[in-house]
């Protein structure tokens, strides 16, 4: 296997640079006729933007806070509120925000009134650098009421999942789904060169209620059975088959090979155990989703897949989670390969194959951030050979 590459300087402290960077393409995508009538104020404030909402209406500027993510701690939660209060009362007007001024003529704004047949606010979500960041609108009525999102593939890769999650949020409409609840798709089609998806807003407003991890396990349960399983040997699944196309296309990067020669290993040494394979939401995690008494509610639904070895989602939160917690990504990688026989055991994942299922989803992430290529895109986490893979040949040398 050839040397793991380490995350470079160039990749450390910049993501503000690029945040701004990125927030004058934005508006140049958007509002292509430049500086005009229409002012947004910047959060939290221009050197490093997260959320732009309508200086125009103090009360859809404090819906778009409210729905911007979902807080990762309490204290983001606090914060939250008191920027939501400011802004719907009129207070904010006293606050130092930066502001950005753009046209709305030929924008998609109009695009978008057309569309719905109804008047629409808008709010500009500006995220952290990756390879697939995207223009996402949150969609709001005059009075602040939410009306549904919005999102642009600009590129290749963006384009490819806008259009993957249409085709998910329409295929997961037809389900009777108990578990969880999944936006509808309002329009799909496209804007000048763009790809665009317009899907209905969930209801986040409604009172929430605590999230116990078998409630949790009980809805990716239900996702990965949706469309039934099937069970096969792994090195003859049609499963590894495509794992091999996307390694093979990721190859001319070092550490492609690198992941090529370990999933190589893997499959030559549990080729022969049968998976079971299902569906996946293909990025579950605490801020795709909401806890509501009835029902969780789920979105961003580009990564949906089928035909994956069942389980694959409750890894994945667990790593995530981790990996939202603390600096050490090694770490998180590793915590959530001890966690696996729990995390996977309400799945029907037989415990001798709970190890192998974990590993296979270390390369199936891995093997996206290479297709994807985040670390060129300057994403945190792009650089494998500063935390995933390292790990991962580590446990390879360990599996007998």
């Amino acid at each position: 296997m050839s040397p793991l590459p380490t995350a470079p300087a160039a990749l450390s402290g910049q993501d503000r640079q690029l945040r701004a960077a990125y927030l004058r393409e934005l508006l140049a995508t958007l509002y292509p006729g430049g500086a005009g009538s229409r002012e947004y104020l910047v959060l939290p404030h221009a050197r490093r933007p997260k959320l732009l909402v309508p200086a125009s209406s103090g009360r859809a500027a404090a819906t778009a806070v409210r729905h911007a993510t979902e807080p990762r701690s309490g204290r983001a939660a606090a914060a939250r509120r008191l920027v939501a209060a400011a802004l719907r009362t009129g207070a904010g007007r006293g606050l130092p925000l930066d502001r950005v001024r753009v046209e709305p003529a030929g924008s998609v704004e109009p695009h978008l009134r057309e569309l719905l047949g109804i008047p629409v606010i808008l709010a500009i979500h500006v995220g952290p650098a990756r390879a697939n960041r995207k223009p996402v609108l949150q969609l709001l009525s005059p009075a602040g009421e939410p009306i549904g999102f919005a999102k642009l593939g600009t590129g290749p890769l963006t384009r490819r999942l806008v259009r993957a999650e249409a085709a998910a949020l329409a295929a997961l409409s037809e389900l009777r789904l108990r578990q969880l609840t999944v936006p509808r798709v309002l329009h799909s089609g496209g804007w000048r060169d763009h790809q665009l998806l317009v899907q209905s807003a969930l209801p986040v407003r409604q009172p929430r209620a605590g999230l116990r991890p078998e409630r949790l396990a009980l809805a990716m349960r239900e996702l990965a059975y949706c469309y039934g399983s099937h069970q096969a040997p792994l090195a003859a699944s049609h499963y590894w088959r495509q794992l091999q196309r996307r390694l093979a296309g990721v190859a001319d990067q070092p550490e492609g090979a690198t992941l090529a020669a370990a999933a190589g290993t893997l499959v030559g040494r549990s080729g022969t155990v049968p998976l079971r394979y299902g569906a996946w939401h293909g990025d579950w995690s605490p801020w795709n989703m909401a806890t509501l008494a009835g029902t969780l509610l789920v979105w961003d639904w580009e990564r949906f897949a089928r035909d994956v070895p069942i389980g694959f989602d409750a890894v994945h939160y667990h790593l995530q989670q981790r990996l939202a917690a603390g600096r050490d990504a090694a770490g998180a990688v590793r915590h959530t390969l001890a966690a696996a026989p729990a995390l996977l055991a309400p799945f029907g994942v037989p415990p001798a194959d709970r190890e192998l299922t974990a590993l296979l989803y270390l390369v199936d992430l891995a093997a996206r951030y290479l297709a994807d290529r985040q670390a060129a895109a300057g994403a945190r986490l792009g650089v494998l050979g500063s935390w995933l893979l390292p790990v991962l040949l580590e446990r390879l040398q360990e599996v007998p």
